[in-house]
């Protein structure tokens, strides 16, 4: 019998902690706001729209996305092989509430920076 649960156990049984873990990765949100804005995009212009991100890192990120019901990838049987993505409905509905959140950070985005800017760590007494 093991008294700690495994960081996936609480997961599964706490949805903010399961979804947020997901949404709040580092290119999640980037490519939900690139397709939301752009519509049905292939990868590469994923790509071109997010320069920063590795092939690697955004074909995770849209399996992922896709896995969670998010994201729908569309492969057509052309030469050469066409593949597309898009907002799921799901994907759609979460649009809103990030953008709220977006917003939110950028009208505080400078109170933040001034914050990190302004702390200093609380020292621990020193023994005596």
């Amino acid at each position: 019998m093991t008294l700690h649960k495994s960081t996936a156990d609480f997961a599964e049984l706490c949805p903010i902690r399961d979804v947020l873990e997901r949404l709040g990765d580092r290119w999640t949100m980037l490519v939900l706001f690139t397709l939301d804005e752009g519509g049905t995009q292939r990868f590469s212009t994923l790509k071109a729209r997010i320069p920063d991100v590795s092939q690697r890192m955004l074909a995770q990120t849209l399996r992922r996305l896709e896995q969670d019901g998010l994201v729908v990838r569309t492969a057509y049987a052309t030469v050469p092989p066409r593949v597309e993505y898009a907002l799921t409905p799901l994907g759609t509905s979460f649009m809103d509430p990030m953008r709220q959140l977006v917003h939110w950070a950028a009208q505080h985005h400078e109170q933040v920076r001034t914050a990190r800017q302004a702390y200093r760590p609380v020292q621990a007494a020193a023994p005596l």
